[in-house]
């Protein structure tokens, strides 16, 4: 059924001139995931025409008086809700379609969920970087048109990832290259005029911003559904499969809770602090009953020592998806969470409730307490595996008695029947789940399996003589737990790294335009030293040397010497450069760093449509000491309301006019670590 559902193949890595990035898939390829997805994106493009539509009928409303008007209004109104509810039960089902990212090999297991992907429209970078290098780093912005393309190009490839490591790669490449990003091209005190748009993954509502930490939590956010993905896609029926399915949900939920943790103000519905958290306990559980799967995966035999053990492990499934059920019914979780979700974690609760109540009949039914056993051991396990016994019940008495443990495991397959009733009748609710072929099979398979059970041992005063069966203590070998993302061991190229290192030349710090000194070594003597490591800094300067008099200042860094750019040389090789031309003229540019200025902060305002708009404004005003002498010019203190708007602009020409600055291009790109100092994650940017 699912053979025509293959993913594409991921694309080889290529290097093609200072290109350097992975391909996603090709968006074009009919496979069942890119058609999900792509009619995901068709949907957002709905329900945000929908909404639009809506809020222009809720203003007209407002405005109109005349009460036949009015009248029309309302009736369009509850067309545009009931036509926006249908849409939304549409993306609902999307998120629910978990069969075409299963594995495609036959098992008779239930699905498991994955994270669709959040869609994005496509931006342009290359005016606004243009004009940031020619006005902020005093450089030909013609020379970085290749690397703004290659950003472009990663980011166009993130759309598409292929599901398997190498999609979580580009991914996480992405993720740490708009570290380098951040840090270049976007001062605190200003926007960039370039507006960040991306779909709610649950409800398909947009949200634009023009901060790129929109950008970072939405590629983290995906890190963490093509995880999911991933895990979904693995095959369950071998132990290395389950392994790397346990390994896939365990890290979704890493990269999830990092995301809540670190950006804690996001005004997306699926990336709010209480929608994460209930995302990270949704991986937690399905990696918790994958490793139900892996201890079950040898064929369970009738022993009671396993018994016991697969009984418990059943015990804890259920355990982590009742508390999921109740997590997901909260406020105000439960308004945007998918109902066929909250619906599948209850039945996966009472499902394994009642394994967990099987297996414990079974111990008790079919085993008996035979002479020469390790009847300490037994009864070890039986007092371990309740919290309190019946009433009137002790646990080697219980062994002991033949009547008394076929009572007590009747008990069990009632409560086990009973689960078991449940779960289907939920199932049965949903009309998501009724469509899932498998998960009823596995259902009533498993209710089958108890009734028969009870119904060969079943006595007509059996309603007198049971008792409720104890609840079941809950326990694992092996605790499933978050895995953070690490980033570290991914190797990313800084694409602009030709303006210099990023621990000198970047947004927050500003300089002078290059200057071009013309000066000779008299005598060997170039009248000063040098400091520090990429860049070069002047030091201990002889105010009568010729670099002094023909401008050379104290801290000046020298960016290049005969049109050779030197902010990546080191000190030794600038000096052996520098006594290369003997008595020759020597042509070196400087740039010198100014002091931090105060500057008008934007007011940043994020819009997105259903939600309330917030706005973040900051007025600066110049302080004036009471005891100013009165004779003395005094600044009146000034507040200043600037609104950062977005401005369409195609690729063109920078606007700023371009000063005659010559800059060497490198002949080969370093790569650097992740730069994890450079992830801007400050969350009150949100």
């Amino acid at each position: 059924m699912t053979d025509a559902l293959l993913p594409a193949a991921p694309q080889p890595l290529e290097k093609e001139g200072n290109c350097y990035f992975r391909k996603g898939c090709n968006p074009l390829a009919q496979t069942g995931r890119s058609k999900l997805q792509n009619q995901r994106a068709a949907l957002n493009q709905q329900i945000l025409k929908a909404m639009r539509m809506r809020t222009g009928a809720e203003n007209l409303l407002k405005a109109a008086t005349n009460q036949k008007v009015r009248e029309q209004v309302r009736l369009e109104l509850s067309f545009l809700n009931s036509d926006l509810q249908m849409l939304k039960e549409e993306l609902e089902g999307l998120n629910i379609s978990v069969g075409v990212y299963q594995n495609t090999e036959e098992a008779f297991t239930i699905p498991l969920i994955p994270l669709g992907l959040k869609e994005t429209k496509d931006i342009d970078f290359s005016v606004a970087l243009k004009d940031f290098i020619l006005e902020h780093y005093s450089e030909d912005s013609y020379l970085y048109e290749d690397e703004i393309a290659d950003l472009m190009d990663l980011r166009q490839a993130c759309r598409t990832p292929s599901r398997n490591g190498a999609g979580v790669e580009l991914l996480m490449s992405y993720f740490i290259q708009l570290g380098f990003v951040e840090s270049r091209f976007f001062p605190p005190t200003r926007q960039m005029g370039i507006l960040f748009t991306w779909y709610d993954s649950l409800t398909g509502v947009p949200v634009s911003q023009q901060n790129l930490l929109l950008e970072k939590a939405s590629i983290l956010f995906n890190i963490g559904a093509l995880y999911t993905q991933i895990g979904t896609r693995c095959n369950r029926q071998t132990e290395a499969g389950l392994e790397s399915t346990v390994d896939a949900f365990q890290r979704a939920a890493g990269v999830l809770n990092y995301l809540k943790e670190t950006f804690t103000h996001t005004p997306s519905y699926d990336m709010s602090p209480a929608m994460l958290t209930v995302l990270v306990k949704m991986m937690l559980a399905q990696a918790q009953e994958s490793m139900f799967e892996k201890v079950c995966l040898p064929g369970l035999q009738n022993e009671f020592f396993l018994l016991v053990k697969v009984a418990q492990e059943a015990a804890k499934v259920g355990e982590v998806y009742r508390q999921l059920h109740t997590a997901m019914n909260q406020e105000p979780v439960k308004e945007n969470i998918p109902y066929s979700w909250a619906s599948l974690a209850c039945v996966k609760a009472h499902h394994y409730e009642a394994l967990a109540h099987y297996f414990t009949a079974t111990l008790l039914i079919d085993h008996q307490l035979k002479p020469g056993e390790d009847e300490d051991h037994q009864e070890k396990c039986l007092s371990q595996l309740y919290g309190h016994m019946p009433e009137g019940l002790t646990p080697l008495a219980t062994l002991r008695n033949v009547h008394q443990r076929q009572l007590l495991g009747k008990s069990h397959l009632c409560r086990a029947i009973t689960h078991h009733e449940e779960s289907m009748r939920e199932a049965s609710l949903c009309k998501k789940l009724r469509n899932i072929e498998v998960l009823q099979e596995v259902l009533s398979a498993a209710h089958q399996r108890s009734q028969l059970k009870y119904t060969q041992l079943r006595e007509d005063d059996d309603l007198l003589n049971l008792t409720d069966a104890p609840d079941i203590i809950s326990k694992t070998e092996r605790e499933v737990e978050i895995i953070l993302p690490q980033f570290s061991k991914v190797t990313v190229m800084d694409f602009f790294q030709k303006l210099g290192p990023l621990s000198v030349f970047s947004a927050n710090k500003r300089w002078t335009a290059p200057r071009s000194i013309h000066f000779t070594a008299e005598e060997g003597d170039l009248g000063f030293t040098l400091r520090g490591n990429s860049p070069v800094q002047v030091h201990f300067l002889d105010p009568y040397c010729s670099a002094a008099a023909a401008g050379t200042k104290e801290g000046d860094y020298i960016v290049s010497i005969q049109d050779v750019d030197c902010k990546w040389l080191t000190l030794s090789e600038v000096m052996k450069m520098l006594k290369s031309f003997g008595q020759n003229d020597i042509e070196m540019k400087v740039v010198s760093l100014l002091d931090a200025t105060s500057s008008v902060h934007s007011k940043c305002a994020t819009y997105s449509v259903g939600m309330q708009k917030t706005y973040s404004m900051i007025c600066l005003g110049i302080d004036v000491d009471d005891k100013t002498d009165k004779t003395k010019k005094i600044s009146k203190k000034l507040s200043f309301l600037s609104w950062s708007t977005n401005k369409n602009r195609q690729k063109s020409a920078s606007t700023l006019c371009l000063p005659s600055v010559g800059v060497a291009r490198p002949p080969v790109k370093k790569k650097l670590s992740s730069p994890f100092s450079l992830l801007n994650t400050d969350s009150s940017l949100y």
